[in-house]
């Protein structure tokens, strides 16, 4: 069982991972978008750059077998 201080270091990470995948997502996209000349939709990019990160920030270690 993990304690308070445990799971609030958990959170803290995963939002901090949420926060700048986001953030990069934007960019990236609103380069790229700039790039072929089409529309970015903001909503989009930051929800799937979010999951993307999410996903290989938790899925990486578990497949690897390294430990957190």
């Amino acid at each position: 069982m993990l304690s308070v201080l445990e799971r609030g270091k958990i959170m803290a990470k995963q939002l901090t991972i949420i926060f700048w995948s986001i953030l990069f997502g934007e960019v990236v996209g609103y380069i790229g978008g700039a790039l072929d000349k089409l529309p970015d939709n903001p909503i989009i990019i930051g929800v799937v750059a979010a999951l993307v990160a999410l996903l290989t920030a938790n899925l990486v270690p578990v497949i690897s077998g390294s430990k957190k």
